[in-house]
């Protein structure tokens, strides 16, 4: 079965500092022309932080376009200071978020937020054997950044009562969940 829809016209409407939008009109499979409004963002990185004691790094933050403030892993997008590396963005938001390095810098997986209406990849990485930053980056002067540190079992619970609604977030929560119990 043919799944793939063809392009027929595309036009920018809105060019951002985070974000392009496109609306497509498609042609499907079954000849029928579809409009797709398309969110273009820059490759990315998030960071599963865990320190010795097997705890793991959030930052909460003021998110706007929900209007209240999250938990989430530590992120950022790839930037031209990272020459098209995600590993070298994650070393610098790890630093820039935290204030750690880590020795141990693992990818764990690579991933689409939201398929729907965005092509936005994010690389995961786990980053253990932490130590704090020798030099520390400066922070995106547009964010406000508290850090804080959670058990499994505290975002676990996190999750159930809706305090943590982050998708990437929620996705290394149930990560570090898996790989406990592997341990047990």
């Amino acid at each position: 079965m043919n799944f793939k829809e063809v392009p027929v016209s595309c036009k920018n409407v809105f060019h951002g500092h985070l974000i392009d939008v496109e609306v497509e009109q498609v042609k499907t499979p079954a000849g029928q022309l579809a409009q797709r409004e398309i969110v273009r963002h820059a490759k990315a990185v998030c960071l599963l932080v865990v320190n010795k004691e097997g705890q793991f790094a959030v930052v909460k933050q003021w998110r706007e376009p929900i209007a209240t403030t999250t938990l989430e892993i530590p992120a950022g997008k790839v930037d031209e200071r990272d020459g098209g590396s995600s590993l070298h963005a994650a070393q610098r938001e790890l630093n820039e978020e935290t204030r750690l390095s880590a020795k141990q810098l693992t990818r764990i997986c690579g991933f689409h937020s939201s398929v729907g209406f965005s092509d936005e990849y994010l690389t995961m990485y786990l980053a253990t054997d932490l130590s704090p930053v020798k030099k520390q980056l400066p922070q995106d002067p547009d964010e406000q950044l508290s850090l804080q540190w959670l058990t499994v079992e505290q975002g676990l619970q996190m999750i159930d009562s809706g305090q943590v609604t982050d998708a990437k977030t929620i996705m290394a929560i149930y990560y570090l969940k898996g790989h406990c119990d592997e341990q047990r």
